[in-house]
């Protein structure tokens, strides 16, 4: 579980992450859908909330134009509780937990 970003559930604030890559993932009507590989994630105090995060590749990252791996980007995000786990409706098995992740990221930007 990510512990920093317990502390602050629910707050906007404005993080750093070091992009590493780019990746895909099947959306709700099973097509492909790019997303943003983020690790380090580093918040104002410069403290590290997560070693890494997923994020959609929204009109935010659209516009960054040209990102390459080790680029710092800066956003503005809000912290979310999420359950992810293992859950078998058919045999009672429900082995899900609650974690953290930051959603709605904004003021996406390249730092130099």
């Amino acid at each position: 579980m990510r512990k920093q970003l317990e502390k602050q559930n629910k707050v906007r604030s404005s993080f750093v992450g070091i992009f590493v890559r780019f990746g895909t993932k099947t959306n709700y009507h099973g097509f492909p859908e790019k997303t943003v590989l983020l690790e380090n994630i580093r918040n104002a105090e410069n403290d590290i909330v997560c070693d890494h995060l997923w994020f959609n590749y929204t009109k935010q990252f659209q516009s960054l134009g040209d990102i390459k791996q080790g680029d710092a980007i800066r956003f503005d995000a809000r912290v979310v509780e999420y359950k992810k786990g293992y859950v078998n409706h058919r045999k009672f098995i429900d082995e899900q937990t609650i974690d953290y992740k930051l959603s709605h990221p904004t003021k996406v930007s390249v730092m130099i």
